[in-house]
């Protein structure tokens, strides 16, 4: 990292944005959070369980590998387009919180119009990509955009700004489903319960690292509703995640190979409930990242049953 990067708080010290990019593109990387990948692998691991989940329901087989490819691209930048408009909105706020006080608006390195600009470009891209599927998806998934526009407000009026983050961030696997079906059922909605469910479960944990600031600020989140209570909260969570997700793979006919990755992630769950400290933010941000291997355990072995029976 040259002596002239700004580093972000919860990103990896010396992360290839720091490393690698020119110090003008810096700002745009870290407003897309190019520095923190696991926010769009928890975007992009729905949509591949919906796409897995379609091929599994039609007697297994290699699923739509570009349709796999096109939704990691969609996830990047469509992950990226969310957080610059929250960092839009939530500018003041995050100037107030030692953990984002660094961000690029509120750093002063990137200007609200400068935001804006970059984020209509990051839209125009993820149409491009969106425009590669059929009409049913394309309908679908703009549904989404309401509920993703909603969501930066959502920490002022309600203790549950997770829950509609769920919403906003599982959409996708409804979208798998849609782009391999072309059509949704019950079976894509069950897997959407148990993402949200188990969003519910990651950005509780997650937003631990905040509790402090955010009663100074007067902002809510569920972390500070469930405060003590946290760890019973998580249990719960995690266990409707894994029933809803079980549920919708012994409806699609899978075999036994999908219910051992639910076990699996069932154990990774135990240890992310077990490990878990109230007042620990470093190991609160370790458990948050840990999800992204949660919901990998599920998408492999899910693959595994298209590929294998």
């Amino acid at each position: 990292m040259t002596e002239t990067s700004h580093h972000i708080a919860d990103a990896g010290r010396d992360n290839w944005v720091e490393r690698l990019l020119p110090l003008a593109a810096q700002p745009y990387a870290q407003l897309m959070r190019l520095d923190r990948p696991i926010g769009w692998w928890l975007l992009l691991l729905p949509c591949w369980w919906g796409l897995f989940l379609a091929q599994v329901s039609k007697g297994g087989g290699l699923p739509n590998l570009w349709f796999a490819f096109l939704f990691l691209v969609g996830a990047i930048v469509m992950r990226g387009a969310g957080c610059t408009l929250n960092d839009i909105v939530d500018r003041d706020y995050d100037g107030r919180v030692a953990r984002t006080k660094g961000r690029p608006i509120p750093s002063g390195r990137v200007s609200v119009k400068q935001a804006f600009i970059f984020l209509f470009v990051q839209c125009l891209l993820g149409l491009m990509v969106l425009l590669q599927f059929n009409f049913h998806t394309i309908l679908l998934a703009s549904a989404s955009l309401l509920i993703v526009a909603i969501y930066p407000f959502m920490k002022r009026v309600t203790n549950w700004p997770q829950l509609v983050l769920g919403l906003a961030f599982n959409w996708g696997a409804l979208v798998g489903w849609s782009a391999a079906q072309g059509s949704l059922s019950w079976l894509p909605v069950l897997i959407y319960l148990g993402g949200i469910f188990w969003t519910l479960a990651y950005d509780t944990i997650y937003a631990h690292q905040d509790r402090e600031d955010d009663v100074l600020i007067g902002v809510k989140s569920t972390a500070l509703h469930f405060g003590e209570n946290t760890r019973g909260w998580l249990g719960g969570f995690f266990a409707l995640t894994l029933i809803s997700i079980d549920a919708a793979f012994w409806l699609a006919g899978a075999s036994y190979i999908a219910h051992m990755g639910v076990a699996f992630a069932a154990l990774h769950a135990g240890w992310q409930i077990k490990r878990f400290e109230t007042n620990n933010s470093a190991l609160c941000l370790r458990l948050f990242k840990s999800n992204r291997d949660f919901g990998l355990i599920i998408a492999i072995f899910l693959l595994l049953d298209c590929l294998i029976l």
